[in-house]
């Protein structure tokens, strides 16, 4: 397993010290069974943790090759023993050395929420996912209606995880959320809540044809694919 080492991290990781370990270590299974069946594969995930995502798709034949992205060195050490390769730093501030159309998939799980400029770091990752390949991606959604509720009252109670995580540095709704993707190059597929919906929220969606979703969805969701 490699590992390539961007000095320079920024102040606010201070933020981070809170974070119980499990923040570092959760696989997304969901994202896993989305990826192709194909052990000749490259993907390339942003906020990689502890590798945890990574070593599942590699162990289930989703991946040959898995590239993470890490802020922290502490979750990148651990991510080395798992992952092919590991870049620590900033994705706002490093410059890979990748070719163009180097991937097949990318994957962004809980991440563009805690940058600075989201969009642009899409635009500079998008040019190294492959024409035609899959983008995978989920962040908290601002207009949930227990976050309305909250902002009706005039609050905005910061906590160390969820929604009004302190970390938290932009937020978005469904459909801020695709439009940052489309305007990155890639199109996208579908648009779900991470959490499936109860069968109440379900028939509730049916009736109204999807029209109130958004209020429902804890964390957004998104498959798509490079135009």
């Amino acid at each position: 397993m490699a590992s390539n080492s961007i000095s320079g991290v920024p102040a606010f990781v201070s933020g981070y010290e809170n974070k119980a370990d499990i923040y570092f270590d959760r696989a997304r299974v969901d994202f896993v069974h989305r990826l192709p069946l194909d052990p000749t594969s490259a993907v390339l995930e942003v906020g990689c943790g502890t590798g945890a995502t990574g070593a599942l798709a590699l162990k289930r034949g989703r991946a040959g090759r898995y590239v993470g992205i890490e802020l922290f060195e502490s979750a990148a050490a651990r991510a080395r023993n798992v992952l092919s390769e590991v870049v620590v730093g900033d994705v706002e501030a490093i410059e890979p050395d990748w070719q163009p159309a180097e991937f097949d998939a990318l994957i962004l799980s809980e991440v563009l929420e805690h940058l600075r400029e989201p969009w642009a770091v899409l635009r500079k990752l998008s040019r190294f996912v492959r024409p035609g390949g899959l983008v995978l991606a989920s962040s908290p959604n601002i207009s949930h209606w227990r976050v309305v509720r909250e902002l009706v009252n005039g609050r905005f109670p910061l906590d160390d995880q969820g929604v009004f995580d302190r970390t938290h540095m932009r937020w978005f709704t469904p459909e801020s959320f695709v439009e940052m993707f489309e305007g990155a190059g890639f199109a996208v597929d579908r648009v779900r809540p991470v959490t499936p919906f109860s069968p109440r929220t379900q028939l509730f969606s049916a009736l109204t044809r999807g029209r109130f979703d958004h209020l429902f969805m804890t964390q957004i969701s998104i498959e798509g694919h490079k135009r």
